[in-house]
């Protein structure tokens, strides 16, 4: 059973990792902390693996992994802005200029524009408009109802 597993969250990694470290890269604006949280998202459903009862699609699932590991990077993160903020030290947490050189000028305004959101706002955006999910899929993955 341990191969087959290894075998098929490899595959996984290989289907979805880049698209879910593009949606935490654009929750969390930190390339590293995406990096982090991508490779978190699947250790996360390797432990969890047996719990997977398959109801949904593995990219939602794999998602809602992702989405929850975020929230809870950024609400460790808070405490720490909040700091920041009193410190007037705040991080710059933009892209880096290599990384700026790398998009095109239209994803550049898309990240602007998202990064100006709230998140909830953001998230939905990213998971329905960028990333394509269902309402279903999307309220799956949020764990809010599909009418919100």
């Amino acid at each position: 059973m341990t191969d087959n597993k290894n075998i098929e969250i490899e595959g996984w990694y290989h289907l979805y990792s880049a698209a879910i470290f593009k949606y935490i890269c654009m929750m969390t604006r930190d390339y590293q902390q995406a990096e982090d949280l991508t490779h978190e998202t699947f250790l996360r459903a390797y432990n969890n693996y047996d719990s997977f009862e398959r109801k949904s699609e593995t990219k939602t699932w794999l998602f809602r992994i992702a989405h929850n590991v975020t929230i809870d990077f950024l609400r460790r993160r808070k405490p720490l802005r909040i700091f920041e903020s009193f410190l007037h030290n705040k991080r710059d947490l933009s892209p880096l200029p290599e990384d700026i050189l790398d998009m095109k000028e239209e994803v550049r305004e898309l990240y602007k524009a998202l990064g100006s959101l709230k998140p909830a706002y953001r998230e939905v955006i990213i998971l329905r408009k960028i990333k394509g999910f269902s309402i279903k899929e999307t309220s799956d993955i949020l764990n809010w109802p599909e009418n919100k």
